[in-house]
C-alpha cells in the first residue's frame, strides 16, 4: 500500500486551449464584418465599437475589484461582449448607448452571477434587450442606408412586416451588407465566413449554426414561399445571432441532441416574432428565450450513465 494512485479533481482531459485563445479567435472572426460596418457605416461603427469595448473592460475591472475576485479583462472575452452589443447597434446610435449596454451587460448580466461562466444569458443580448426598453427610439430607428447615406427606418425585415415587398433591396446587396440595418448586419458572406473559421478552429460546432438558420430556411420557405427567403436568411442578425451568440458555452446546452433542441426552438421563436410579433426581427428575443430553457434542456437531455439502469436514472 505504500504506491497509492492520487487523482486530481475533474476534468482530467487537457488540451492548450484557454478562454482568451478561444476569445480571441472570436475577436478574429468578428473583424471581417468589423471592417465591412466601417467600410459602409464610416466613422460611426468605430466610435461604437471602442466606446462598448471600453465600457465592457472597465466595468469589468471595477466589479471585480468590488467583488475581490481575481481581475481577469486579459481573458478577451469582455472584448469580446463590448463587439457584440456594438454590432446589435445602428450606426446612428450615440456613443453613450454602447457603453451603457456594455456597462449593464458586465455589471449586471455576467459579474453578478458570478462571472464568465456562470450567467445564464448571453450578456451581449441582455444588454440590447435593456437599452431596447430604456431607450428603443436610438435603435429601433435611424437606420443608416449605406447606399445613400440617408436616415431610413426600413429594414428589408420591416419592408416584409409592412407589406412593402416591392421596395426589397436586390439579393446581392443583402448577401453583400448593402443594406439598412445595425452594423453587424453588414456583410452576411463576411458573417458565414467568420462561423466558419471558429468551425475549423474548434472554437464552436456546427450543431446550433446549422440548425438555427435551418429552421428559418425551412419556415420561411412555407410562410413566405422561396423569393422572400434570401431577405429572411441575410437580412437580418441571423447570421450574426447563429453564429456568434447563440452558441455561448455558458448559456447553450452541453449535448448534441440538447444543441439541436436549443437551435431548432430559437429557429422557430424568431420566425413565430416575424410573422406574428410586434418586431420585425426576432433573433435576439429568440436566443435568449431559450437561454432561459437551456437548464431544463440541460437537465432532460442528459447523456447515458454507464452503470446505472435506466440511463439517465440517478442512483439512490
Amino acid at each position: 500500500m505504500e504506491n497509492k494512485l492520487i487523482a486530481s479533481s475533474s476534468p482530467h482531459i487537457r488540451n492548450d486551449e484557454t478562454t482568451q485563445t478561444l476569445m480571441l479567435d472570436v475577436i478574429i472572426a468578428l473583424l471581417p464584418a468589423l471592417v465591412a460596418s466601417i467600410f459602409y457605416f464610416g466613422f460611426n461603427s468605430i466610435i461604437l465599437v471602442v466606446s462598448s469595448v471600453a465600457s465592457a473592460i472597465v466595468t469589468e475591472f471595477v466589479c471585480e475589484k468590488i467583488m475581490k475576485r481575481p481581475i481577469t479583462i486579459t481573458d478577451l472575452s469582455a472584448v469580446v461582449t463590448g463587439m457584440l452589443l456594438a454590432f446589435n447597434l445602428p450606426a446612428s446610435a450615440p456613443w453613450w448607448i454602447a457603453a451603457a449596454g456594455s456597462a449593464f451587460a458586465i455589471g449586471i448580466v455576467k459579474q453578478v452571477f458570478g462571472g464568465i461562466g456562470f450567467n445564464f444569458l448571453n450578456p451581449a443580448l441582455a444588454g440590447r434587450a435593456f437599452l431596447m426598453a430604456s431607450w428603443s427610439s436610438h435603435l429601433s430607428t435611424g437606420f443608416i442606408d449605406p447606399a445613400t447615406d440617408a436616415i431610413s427606418s426600413a429594414t428589408p425585415l420591416s419592408l416584409i412586416k409592412s407589406g412593402s415587398i416591392g421596395q426589397l433591396p436586390p439579393i446581392a446587396d443583402m448577401f453583400l451588407g448593402n443594406i439598412p440595418g445595425v452594423i453587424g448586419e453588414t456583410s452576411s458572406i463576411l458573417l458565414i465566413l467568420g462561423g466558419i473559421y471558429l468551425i475549423y478552429r474548434g472554437t464552436i460546432k456546427w450543431t446550433i449554426p446549422v440548425c438555427y438558420i435551418g429552421t428559418v430556411a425551412v419556415i420561411s420557405l412555407f410562410t413566405d414561399g422561396i423569393s422572400l427567403l434570401p431577405y429572411h436568411l441575410f437580412g437580418g442578425g441571423l447570421m450574426l445571432g447563429a453564429f456568434f451568440m447563440a452558441t455561448d458555452y455558458a448559456t447553450s446546452p452541453i449535448t448534441d441532441k440538447g444543441r439541436v433542441i436549443y437551435a431548432v426552438g430559437a429557429g422557430a421563436l424568431t420566425m413565430l416574432i416575424r410573422k406574428i410579433g410586434g418586431y420585425p426581427e426576432g433573433v435576439s428575443y429568440s436566443i435568449l428565450l431559450m437561454n432561459i430553457l437551456t437548464p431544463m434542456i440541460n437537465r432532460y437531455i442528459q447523456p447515458k450513465v454507464f452503470g446505472v439502469a435506466g440511463g439517465n436514472k440517478n442512483e439512490k
